[in-house]
């Protein structure tokens, strides 16, 4: 019987323990074998406190760029382009930045004013009646005037001599720029501009100073003249 038995084995039932659960503890042919840990547990209170502490975080970061911004503005240089308006002239025109409305013109019988600093100046006023075929007569009559009394060089030239037309007058434009022989002065810039209209009571007289001569306060009193209506 026992031989009998021993050659049916193969045939019989399986082998226990399966090949592949050979060495296991019983417990783990049972329930399986133990698997590797999937990680530690958060606990939940700390979850929560990630997410506080999150919240926080992103509002701080929120807040600080919003005072960034702020402060950035508030010191930003201010680009505000105002304007001269002179009444008794008739006539108004934009500043570039950094130009201001001169309180009262410092030359006798101007009426209005716009400056820069200590350094440039743009003057109106109204002037005597002008035909529309003659302003440059008086331009080149008021710069001689104006160059005697302003500049004082020990020498004087002509830097430009145009016509011009602008909001709806026409007239002429001369430019001159000083030199001096001291160590003290620098040299100056002075444009004088004439306009009228026709039929129009008076004209308008301009008139732009740099002092030490500069070309980009050349160019801005340049650029306030071709915006005059």
């Amino acid at each position: 019987m026992e031989e009998h038995r021993r050659k049916r084995r193969p045939y019989g039932e399986p082998a226990w323990p399966p090949r592949e659960q050979e060495g296991l503890p019983p417990s783990a042919r049972l329930y399986g074998a133990p698997a590797a840990p999937s990680g530690v547990r958060v606990p939940l209170w700390a979850q929560r406190l990630a997410v506080v502490l999150g919240s926080i975080v992103a509002g701080v970061t929120v807040v600080a760029l919003v005072v960034s911004t702020i402060v950035s503005r508030v010191n930003a240089p201010d680009t505000t382009r105002l304007s001269v308006t002179d009444g008794l002239a008739g006539v108004t025109y934009l500043m570039p930045p950094g130009w201001r409305a001169g309180a009262v013109p410092p030359v006798t019988g101007f009426t209005s004013s716009a400056v820069y600093g200590g350094s440039a100046i743009v003057m109106t006023r109204p002037g005597d009646p002008v035909s529309v075929s003659g302003p440059r007569a008086a331009a080149l009559s008021l710069t001689e005037l104006y160059g005697r009394l302003l500049l004082h060089g020990d020498t004087v030239d002509t830097v430009d001599d145009r016509s011009v037309e602008v909001g709806g007058y026409t007239g002429h434009s001369r430019a001159l720029r000083a030199g001096y022989s001291d160590v003290v002065n620098r040299p100056a810039y002075l444009r004088v501009t004439v306009l009228a209209k026709e039929g129009g009571d008076a004209s308008v007289v301009i008139v732009g100073m740099v002092q030490p001569d500069d070309p980009r306060r050349r160019a801005e009193i340049d650029g306030m003249l071709a915006l005059v209506k």
